[in-house]
């Protein structure tokens, strides 16, 4: 849905590529194991950055990254992280290349552990989004002691770049939490 006459959250500028993400993807339930890996790598490359700077690289991450291809990624060598670290379309920070590929490593992990990745996340809300009624952005947090939780948890298992700010923003973008405003037309679409 795209047309200005209906209320949204106030975040999406009128960049159409950030209304399209935030009317059709964020707050929805995604429980592919494949997406699920592409939003975490995502936020993992947006810390310290606007989440529109990322949006508008999403396809260049996907292109670089294998189409996350999870064994492809584990494997890659110091050569193929200095060939990605060359590609001017994505974020060209070292730590934060490199953060993908032990991600996927660790990844792997637990689906081995837990049959899916999606499994183990969604396991820290019981399969259930958290509907939360917040009217104003002031209101929404920027971590809770749930993300704080997960991400102690990933940050044990050898996950990177995965702080309890941006896991809550990957919580959100995932529709394990639902942070619409309640005045947000997609607000009743993700309970």
């Amino acid at each position: 849905m795209h047309t200005e006459q209906v209320t949204r959250c106030s975040w999406p500028t009128k960049d159409a590529l950030y209304v399209t993400y935030h009317d059709e993807e964020w707050g929805r339930p995604v429980h592919d194991d494949v997406r699920l890996f592409e939003q975490l790598v995502l936020e993992g490359a947006q810390a310290g950055l606007s989440w529109i700077t990322i949006l508008k690289r999403r396809h260049h991450y996907k292109r670089v990254f294998c189409n996350y291809e999870l064994a492809k990624l584990a494997a890659f060598t110091p050569d193929d992280i200095a060939h990605a670290l060359q590609d001017k379309g994505i974020i060209r920070n070292r730590l934060k290349v490199q953060s993908v590929v032990n991600n996927a490593g660790k990844f792997i992990a637990v689906q081995q552990e837990f049959g899916s990745f999606d499994a183990y996340i969604w396991g820290f809300v019981n399969g259930q989004t958290i509907v939360n009624r917040f009217n104003q952005d002031h209101q929404i947090p920027a971590q809770t002691e749930l993300s704080a939780n997960i991400a102690k948890d990933l940050k044990a298992r050898g996950f990177k770049f995965v702080g309890p700010i941006g896991i809550y923003a990957y919580m959100q973008s995932i529709g394990m939490v639902n942070d619409h405003l309640v005045g947000c037309f997609c607000y009743s679409q993700c309970n």
